[in-house]
């Protein structure tokens, strides 16, 4: 509408300038006339917009006459029905959301309304069964709650994400299939030659694989005191942090060492995951400075500017104490010149160390990781389900919530990658230290 009432300005005023000028050529009064047609057209158009305006809004304003209320049959008046209370608004919160959820989850057995808003699934798809207290949680608090638990996530945020469409619990990926940079195997077979003129040329072409993920469901659940679910405030602040929190553990424990079985396959339990051997007559539950040399080498070059380091904390004293030896002495790897004083550089070969508590402890497997979280694969639906009960905790005056979340993930790599030339040993974005106990 703006813009239409601004061209018809723009064209009143061409024609007013044009007509007014008694020095007006016989083609400046033809454009006058032009203006003048195309500003009646768009003048037709803007009285048809209006109409139809007004006609919108008393339809938006129509309000029915309250219909006679049938008469009940007592016996029918007895039974304990669920209504469906009209509230078209969105939820004003997290917190009073969660509020609708469990008071949902009650009318089975005293009966009452169930809030309208609970019906309307962000996904159009919603189990809404007062017995089960099943609702999908509203789109701008799913987000806010998988954002806040990505967030908190220190493996999971690093990996590739891909929300899949709410018609599908799957997703294939077309890769190359590639595990050797040897000449003929390179992107699973493409290879080209030098040629003479006219030579005859040889084809070569890719090879592919696929990879499919599956969604999984991981749940959280959460006890509510029946004080804090009189302050949804505090109940939102509650909830959300601790079902983030726990998400955002669960998600990085499954995919640092996860089966892949109901749930997404972790590294460790990778096919391309490279183990590299600890030094000839190392001594148990240490780490030494040859050991991050070698875990290095192992890392695949491009993946290299991405890497971070993941460890226990369990191995920090080694990560202090570790030295490059020089002569009878040592010169410290991992601390600053200031030694103890000063803050701990943070990094090996200039790439984040990050303490996790889902590494293994000191001498296993997994203790220490270097990893380009690039090269991981997740995927999930956006939808959250959050379901209630009031009997799980009954005699502790407590309820029971109830989330539950579907996601699965893998490495992107099947197998460690041989390198074109060199020693002969693979290549991998995820490289750990074999066991040292």
């Amino acid at each position: 509408m703006k813009k239409k009432l601004a061209e018809l300005a723009r064209l009143r005023a061409l024609a007013k300038s044009i007509i007014d000028n008694a020095e007006a050529t016989a083609e400046e009064l033809a454009q006058a006339d032009e203006a003048i047609e195309k500003a009646v057209e768009l003048q037709a158009e803007i009285k048809g917009m209006e109409e139809r305006a007004e006609k919108l809004l008393a339809l938006e304003s129509f309000e029915p006459k309250p219909q006679r209320k049938a008469k009940t049959d007592p016996a029918e008046a007895t039974k304990v029905a669920a209504t469906v209370a009209t509230k078209p608004d969105e939820f004003k919160n997290f917190g009073e959301f969660i509020g609708s959820v469990i008071h949902a989850g009650r009318v089975k057995d005293v009966g009452g309304s169930i809030d309208n808003r609970l019906l309307k699934a962000p996904s159009g798809l919603n189990e809404a069964t007062p017995s089960d207290g099943g609702f999908l949680v509203q789109t701008d608090h799913v987000n806010a709650l998988l954002q806040r638990s990505y967030d908190s996530s220190v493996i999971a945020t690093r990996a590739q994400r891909f929300p899949i469409s709410a018609t599908s619990n799957s997703l294939t990926i077309n890769a190359i299939d590639e595990t050797s940079r040897e000449t003929g195997s390179r992107l699973g077979g493409v290879q080209v030659y030098w040629e003479n003129e006219a030579d005859l040329m040889a084809g070569t072409k890719p090879k592919f694989r696929q990879m499919r993920l599956n969604l999984h469901k991981v749940a959280g659940v959460c006890y509510l005191t029946e004080e804090l679910m009189q302050d949804t405030v505090a109940l939102e602040a509650w909830v959300s942090q601790g079902f983030s929190d726990e998400l955002a553990f669960a998600l990085d424990l499954a995919i640092y060492n996860g089966t892949g079985a109901g749930q997404p396959l972790g590294i460790l339990n990778g096919a391309c995951l490279v183990s590299v051997s600890a030094e000839t007559g190392q001594a148990a539950t240490t780490i030494v400075y040859e050991n991050i040399v070698n875990m290095w080498a192992r890392m695949w070059g491009r993946s290299r500017p991405n890497a971070v380091w993941f460890y226990n904390q369990d191995i920090e004293p080694q990560l202090h104490t570790m030295a490059l030896n020089v002569g009878t002495g040592g010169v410290p790897v991992y601390m600053p010149a200031g030694g103890a004083s000063a803050s701990p550089y943070g990094t090996l070969y200039g790439r984040p160390c990050i303490p996790i508590e889902q590494a293994s402890t000191l001498g296993t497997v997994g203790d220490i990781m270097l990893a380009d979280m690039s090269q991981y694969m997740i995927i999930d639906k956006g939808g959250v389900k959050a379901s209630s009960s009031a009997h799980v905790r009954f005699l502790y005056d407590e309820e029971t919530l109830k989330f539950t979340y579907r996601v699965d993930g893998q490495p992107a790599w099947n197998a460690a990658l041989t390198p074109y030339s060199g020693s002969g040993n693979t290549l991998s974005p995820f490289v750990v230290l074999a066991s040292r106990t």
